[in-house]
């Protein structure tokens, strides 16, 4: 999670990036023109596409990327860099230019999700601020849309705080509603980034009462009707009797949280049916993933609580992304591109522009990669690269919401195929253009 504002975040570093930083000031090569691009080299196994997020994040930890009197302190006494290297980092400010996918977007293989055009020495100490950010926000957002996607038009919770740590609660809480999610149970998300929150009762509750039925009367008393009661404690069968008993049939709903969920679901759905509360909702909850939701699908479940596979990015914690120098100016002031060739680890040199080729429908059919150019529009296309940054100003300011509402619109461009939990192959191909 990004620090709180006006706090520095540049020691959020991997120390490699200051011994290249300080290598290149002394051989001369730490000013020259340069451009790193962040991409994955392949989705997560089996997934058909990933989800941009981390970005706004990202650009309020850039902005706080300072080294101040405390951290050059701390660099100095520890002997990390030298003196000529200090003086460099206390005067540092990015002034370059970077461009990225909107936030919410999806991505593939290749995809140029971030580039960044500077000096070297201010491009290369971004990598580990970069990824970090990036890797993990994209990871959760990727397993919140399979999820969401899964689930259609029934809300998801998130609930997956007591599962990681404290601070990646609030990113992945953020990620995932920006992936579709409908709220979240951290108050913190909901104070920083304005995500919705809910919340009511945990089993401890019940046992704290005398019986059940005096917890259901306090949590109603206190919530109201409305409220939702926890009714797997002991015996959910008299516990949805009680509950109806005590809030009436305007209750708002009963969660369940262990045992077999879509039988339980319907013999609920059907108990409460009987006794005349007809639209009272069940929520489920219980380690659910994106299968358990599309299995739940079949049965009269009206919400979602996911907590740990989501928080864990459902198998995938981290969306793989890289950061790599593409093109970089030469002893004669030109501009080329250079590409890592090592095995399994290769790179496409060159500054890239994208763009998602569509069908007269709206479709999408390829991940278009233009090297040094701009790949043609032919009237159907959609451009992906917006700019972020400019001559170290950001010049992007788009809302959690509007990357709700892009998210929504880049997953429905998409192929069918892409909502299939089965296994498959990337439901677009990436195409490089010279």
């Amino acid at each position: 999670m990004t620090t709180p504002p006006g706090v520095s975040t540049a020691l959020l570093t991997d120390q490699y990036e200051l011994t290249m930083l300080s290598a290149a000031l002394k051989d001369g090569t730490a000013h020259r023109r340069s451009v790193f691009e962040t991409f994955g080299r392949r989705l997560p196994d089996g997934r058909r596409y990933g989800v941009v997020a981390g970005t706004g994040r990202l650009l309020d930890a850039l902005a706080d990327f300072r080294f101040g009197d405390a951290e050059l302190a701390d660099l100095r006494e520890r002997g990390v860099v030298d003196e000529p290297t200090l003086d460099w980092l206390a005067d540092y400010r990015f002034t370059g230019d970077i461009w990225g996918y909107a936030e919410g977007d999806v991505y593939f293989p290749g995809s140029p999700m971030l580039i960044v055009e500077s000096t070297f020495a201010e491009g290369v100490v971004l990598e580990t601020l970069v990824l970090s950010i990036l890797n993990h926000d994209s990871a959760i957002a990727s397993a919140a849309s399979r999820m969401t996607a899964a689930a259609e038009d029934r809300p998801c919770i998130e609930m997956g705080s007591r599962r990681t740590h404290e601070d990646a609660a609030v990113a992945a809480a953020r990620a995932a509603y920006i992936a579709g999610f409908a709220t979240t149970s951290n108050l913190e998300a909901g104070r920083r980034y304005g995500v919705p929150t809910t919340g009511t009762s945990a089993h401890s509750f019940t046992l704290l009462h005398d019986d059940e039925r005096a917890a259901f009367q306090s949590q109603v008393d206190a919530l109201g009707v409305g409220t939702t009661l926890l009714v797997d404690t002991y015996d959910v069968t008299n516990a949805v009797k009680l509950a109806v008993e005590v809030a009436g049939t305007e209750l708002g709903g009963v969660r369940l949280d262990s045992g077999d969920l879509l039988q339980q679901a319907r013999e609920v759905r059907a108990q409460l049916d009987s006794l005349g509360a007809t639209k009272t909702k069940i929520v489920v909850t219980s380690d659910l993933d994106e299968f358990a939701i599309a299995a739940l699908q079949a049965g009269p479940v009206d919400g979602y609580g996911v907590g740990t596979q989501l928080v864990t990015g459902s198998g995938a914690p981290t969306a793989g992304l890289v950061y790599k120098l593409v093109a970089r100016e030469d002893s004669t002031g030109q501009m080329q591109g250079v590409a890592k060739k090592s095995k399994d680890k290769t790179s496409v040199g060159g500054r890239k522009y994208a763009l998602r080729r569509r069908n007269a429908r709206g479709t999408a059919e390829a991940e278009l990669i233009g090297i040094g150019t701009r790949p043609e529009d032919d009237g159907d296309d959609r451009q992906l690269l917006v700019p972020l940054v400019k001559d170290g100003d950001r010049v992007f300011h788009g809302t959690l919401d509007d990357a709700r509402k892009l998210h929504s619109s880049a997953r429905d461009e998409l192929p069918p195929t892409a909502r299939q939990m089965s296994r498959g192959e990337p439901v677009i191909p990436t195409v490089y253009e010279d």
